[in-house]
């Protein structure tokens, strides 16, 4: 388990520097079909933040334990749902992204302070 502490970092590096221009992390941009999934794409700081949050989110489902993982797969579909209804409206979509991956830093770093189990 500590082996996978240290791996963390270097992981979210490579996932992140690696991302292909033509897709965010949850969903291909070629195949953008909504206002919120267009807006994330043609905006780079918004495309970093997806790419951010779902790299984050896999190494937590990952991770986390039975009950966690159901917790954050229903707090990730309902945040979906919200990042949705924002549309192409950039503020919305990034106080929601800002909000998600506070919540997602929160939970890993929690994660990490248990150390191996």
């Amino acid at each position: 388990m500590t082996k996978l502490f240290a791996l963390v970092p270097p992981l979210v590096l490579l996932t992140l520097s690696a991302a292909d221009p033509a897709r965010a992390a949850s969903f291909a941009c070629d195949k953008a079909g909504t206002p919120d999934e267009t807006a994330i794409c043609a905006h780079l700081p918004l495309n970093d933040m997806d790419v951010e949050m779902a790299t984050r989110f896999a190494i937590l489902k990952d991770v986390l334990p039975m009950g966690g993982q159901t917790k954050l797969r229903d707090d990730q579909e309902t945040w979906l749902k919200e990042r949705h209804a924002c549309g192409a409206d950039l503020a919305c979509l990034r106080g929601l992204y800002e909000t998600r991956l506070k919540v997602l830093r929160g939970v890993l770093a929690e994660f990490a302070k248990q150390g191996p189990q």
